[in-house]
């Protein structure tokens, strides 16, 4: 668990710097990642990072 929230704060982190947009892909994209890990039995805190960073990236293409 303390790896979970290292890696969401790690990428909120991330994600200030970049903009709003980053930031709330990157919350979304980790969420989603964190719930679809655990209903198919993976790893919650890679599926959390996986998908924080494709949200932050889907985050920065589209508020460009």
């Amino acid at each position: 668990m303390r790896k979970l929230i290292a890696t969401t704060l790690l990428i909120a982190a991330a994600g200030t710097m970049g903009g709003c947009s980053t930031l709330r892909g990157a919350a979304i994209g980790g969420a989603g990642g964190a719930g679809v890990a655990a209903a198919t039995g993976g790893d919650v805190e890679k599926g959390a990072a996986v998908g924080g960073v494709g949200g932050a990236v889907v985050g920065t293409v589209v508020d460009d």
